[in-house]
């Protein structure tokens, strides 16, 4: 039986696709081999050692601790373009908002109750509330992941001239992205030349304040720009300065600041990306895969910190190793097993790697000590 421990209210949907003969999920558990969780910190939480994985339901990982997941071995997955269509809905619509102040001009008509001949009175104040269409305007869309290419094609469906840039474009992103798509290779080309700006990559160490004050300086006067991936790859006291000073018309952004709650041409929405019940339920069905084909094949897919491997499993014994990526690994596994070796799959990623051996027999304790005391192995265990 395997315990995994709920970090927040996960889809129904998701947890009924754990077999109950073979999983308790809680809340309460202290001891538990594996945890769903979509926003609740973790970087505090001390984890038990029957911790082997942790699945998050959603694709941004900031609220769980990489690095000591990988020291201690707990396999850490997001759930990639499972949220994407949602995302993509809220970028159309926050293009809108940033055109036609729509949400200015609802709260300027609510201030309006009591008023005689409200009708007539309402649509006299329309004209400070006009804005530009976005058919025919230039959009940049930076990071063509899962939801970079959806908001990309959809934009194209709106007749937009739409430039997309990413360094690090998958085959299967290329493979998806409309032809009508124009890839560029320098970010400043996205800066410079486009009417809206969407902004759709990780928060990293080389993306966070990807929109500061000298990327707003290379763009365009007048030029709107939509952030609902994270709210620190935007610096938001650049941000409200351009506000101010109308080199940016406007900003949608999907995270509250007080820097931009007080500029007029912000709309602030409360991180509602995602926020649909078919991306929940499609986060959490992904994520409840995850889990399964770790604790149950030892395949890992959709990780953050270790490299993905699947090795097909028809049953048997199976041994299944997180150790640092250093040489001699192999050769000290293989000597080490003392079984022969019926199949087996290596990948390494960083400082990090993993490895499947499939035995003819069953391993002795002693060979899985002899395993453990391997220099660089983090974690060994069996299927």
């Amino acid at each position: 039986m395997f315990n995994v421990k709920l970090y927040n209210k996960i889809s129904k949907i998701g947890l009924d696709q754990l077999d109950p003969a073979g999983y308790a999920c809680s809340e309460d558990f202290e001891d538990y081999d594996a945890v769903l969780v979509r926003s609740a910190k973790l970087h505090d939480v001390q984890f038990p050692k029957s911790l082997k994985c942790i699945a998050r339901a959603g694709a941004g990982v900031n609220n769980i601790p990489l690095d000591r997941c990988a020291e201690e071995g707990i396999v850490v997955f997001n759930t990639p373009g499972a949220n994407a269509n949602a995302v993509k809905e809220l970028v159309i619509c926050a293009l809108l908002l940033a055109s036609r102040k729509v949400v200015q001009g609802a709260n300027w008509v609510k201030g309006l109750a009591g008023t005689p001949d409200i009708g007539p009175a309402a649509e006299k104040g329309k004209a400070t509330y006009a804005g530009p269409e976005i058919a025919g305007k230039r959009l940049g869309v930076i990071g063509l992941g899962a939801i970079g290419v959806k908001v990309a094609n959809a934009a194209v469906g709106l007749d937009m001239e739409v430039w997309g840039y990413d360094p690090f474009l998958s085959v299967d992103g290329a493979l998806a992205l409309s032809r009508s798509v124009k890839h560029v290779t320098e970010l400043d080309q996205i800066f410079a030349n486009c009417d809206y700006i969407t902004v759709h990559v990780p928060l990293l160490a080389d993306t966070r304040g990807i929109i500061g004050a000298e990327a707003i300086a290379k763009m365009k006067d007048g030029v709107r720009v939509v952030n609902l991936a994270r709210g620190e790859l935007v610096d938001e006291q650049a941000m409200a300065a351009a506000l101010e000073s109308g080199k940016v018309a406007a900003y949608v952004s999907d995270f509250a600041s007080d820097a931009i709650l007080a500029q007029e041409n912000a709309v602030t929405l409360p991180h509602l990306g995602a926020s649909t019940p078919e991306s929940e339920d499609n986060c959490a069905k992904m994520a409840v895969k995850e889990i399964v084909d770790y604790l149950e094949k030892g395949t890992i897919r959709n990780s953050v910190n270790f490299p993905n491997l699947k090795v097909p499993y028809e049953g048997g014994y199976r041994i299944c190793m997180i150790h640092r990526n250093i040489p001699n690994m192999i050769a000290s596994i293989t000597a080490a097993v003392k079984c022969n070796i019926e199949n087996m799959g290596n990948r390494s990623r960083g400082d990090y790697a993993y490895t499947i051996v499939d035995a003819a027999e069953q391993p002795t304790e002693a060979n899985l000590e002899a395993l453990r005391a391997i220099d660089g192995m983090i974690s060994v265990r069996t299927i």
